[in-house]
Order: C-alpha cells, then structure tokens, then sequence
C-alpha cells in the first residue's frame, strides 16, 4: 500500500484543515500517480477539495466515523477494520492514502511506500506527517533533482518500509 504527502522541513502537512502551499507539479505528480487508483482520505480532506466533491478518475474511499455521512461517487466506511476489509478488493499497489493526518497515522503501519514531496521550508502549521528520517524501518530509495516554485525548493522523495 502506498501514501502519498507533501510536508515541510518539520514534516508538517497543513494548517487550518488547509494545505501548507499549493505547487502545481506537486499536484500534477499527485494526479500522475493516483489516477486510475484507490485513494483512501478522511472526511475533513474531502471537505477541502473543489466543491468537496470526490476526485475524478479514481476509486475514493472515504473515512468517517459519521455513521449517517454518504458521499456521492465514493464508498464511505466508518472504521479502520471496516477500510482494511474493503481495501481487500484492491491491489495493494493501486491504494494510496492521501490523507489527513490522523488517516495517514492510523494507516501508516499498513503502508511500504511513501511518495513524499518534501518542501524546503518552515511553515506555521497544526497538522503534521510523522518523520520517516528518523524512522528506522523507512528508507530513501528514489529522490528527484531539487526543483523550484517561485522562491520554493522542493523534491520528490520515494521512501520503502525495509524488509
């Protein structure tokens, strides 16, 4: 299984329930990899996208512990053993976790690859990814020359869980 995140030098991910800065080839790389894929996202990332509306192209599963909550064009699921048990109907390697934190968290532990776009930069936040530098059990296997965004640097980086 796979995740994917965009964090900053503290490995924070978002303020506000709102992204720390939008690059737009850090969206285009999210929209390469996750198309035509299973996205899982809590309910306050959804409520973040355009019109709050699930995204195009994808399978989009969504956690709520809202056992009322119902989202057009995606499955809802109300639990993590409820999410496993639906992610068993998917190659492990078509499902990305995108978020937020506390999706990321839980899921962490059942992930082996993370797609991290990681931002040269501090930013004032309340939402954060957990340090995969200081994670044992992670390691960098792929990295992308810096590239920049207006004044921004960033990278893209593939971590593996280690066997």
């Amino acid at each position: 299984m796979n995740l994917i995140v965009a964090v900053d030098n503290n490995w924070a991910i978002g303020n506000k329930n709102q992204l720390l800065v939008r690059i737009p080839n850090d969206h285009k790389h999210f929209r390469e990899e996750t198309t035509g894929k299973v996205v899982v996202l809590g309910r306050k990332t959804l409520e973040t996208f355009p019109q709050g509306l699930p995204l195009k192209n994808r399978t989009n599963i969504i956690l709520s512990k809202d056992k009322n909550y119902q989202v057009k064009d995606a499955i809802v699921v109300h639990s993590i053993d409820e999410l496993l048990e639906e992610l068993k109907n998917y190659n492990d390697e078509d499902i990305y976790i995108i978020g937020g934190d506390s999706v990321y968290k839980q899921m962490l532990p059942y992930c082996d690859v993370a797609h991290v776009t990681k931002i040269d930069h501090e930013y004032e936040a309340d939402a954060y990814f957990p340090n995969l530098d200081k994670d044992e059990e992670w390691e960098i296997v792929a990295d992308s020359d810096e590239q920049t965004y207006f004044d921004i640097a960033y990278q893209f980086l593939k971590y593996v869980r280690r066997k």
